[in-house]
């Protein structure tokens, strides 16, 4: 899953390409970062692919560990099913992909996430502006994970299936041939990233939650990495190349 074309061609499936897919060796086995761009088509297939033919024995997920229920709850149904889960896009199609798979969640907000921002903010001695945007923003991250918990626990105990957040809907679905979905994928994050090439967030709010929140990711899958077996991580595609960075530093 390196940038080796040979490797990639193997897939023949242009979905499956080193933008958005990097393998890390390691002794106790390989680590192989899987870029998404949310709920797109491509990047459900693509996880599901990869999943397929690598068979992890751990699957990593840019998740909050408190939301990680209710995406099993969306991935429950059989893992030769060829429909994706009506809900939790790539989150919860990677889960299904992966029944025998330890499933954990590495995003914020957890306590190492916690403790390493305001190490920052006070290390950097940040305006109390900028301080308050921060932990304003933690707090409605805390939010939306707890609200996941609170739908996992409904879903669970009622026949009622709870999503706390809408789909994102785009211009060409899983009906659509791989090309097509590759390359509306291909489109949709260069457009995003000239967008946000254009923002100047240097020592913003928005850059303190990012850059910790990539430190962190990079310590858990560092403490995943260093158990025996192989471990796919499916993680947005804007965080894959600094993660791939500083996992292969």
């Amino acid at each position: 899953m390196d940038e080796s074309p040979s490797v990639t061609e193997s897939f023949d499936d242009p979905r499956v390409t080193p933008q958005f897919c990097r393998r890390l060796p390691e002794t106790t086995g390989d680590l192989v970062l899987v870029g998404v761009v949310h709920d797109h088509p491509a990047s459900v297939a693509r996880v599901e692919r990869v999943i397929e033919r690598v068979g992890p024995d751990t699957l990593a997920l840019e998740l909050p560990p408190a939301a990680l229920p209710l995406y099993r709850i969306y991935a429950r149904g059989d893992a030769d099913d060829p429909t994706p889960p009506r809900f939790g896009g790539e989150m919860s199609a990677a889960i299904r992909a992966a029944p025998d798979a330890d499933a954990v969640g590495i995003d914020a907000p957890n306590w190492s996430f916690v403790r390493e921002l305001v190490t920052r903010l006070v290390a950097d001695r940040v305006s109390p502006a900028t301080a308050r945007r921060v932990l304003s923003g933690l707090g409605g991250a805390t939010r939306e994970a707890m609200a996941c918990r609170i739908a996992a626990t409904l879903t669970h105990a009622t026949s009622m299936t709870v999503a706390p957040d809408d789909r994102i809907e785009y211009d060409c679905d899983r009906t659509d041939p791989p090309e097509r979905q590759a390359d509306h994928e291909r489109s949709h994050v260069a457009g995003v990233q000239a967008l946000l090439g254009s923002i100047d967030t240097d020592g913003s709010a928005l850059a303190y939650r990012d850059e910790t929140r990539e430190r962190c990711m990079v310590d858990r899958l560092e403490t995943i990495r260093s158990e025996p077996g192989t471990v796919v991580a499916v993680v947005g595609v804007d965080h894959l190349a600094r993660l791939a960075a500083e996992l292969s530093a």
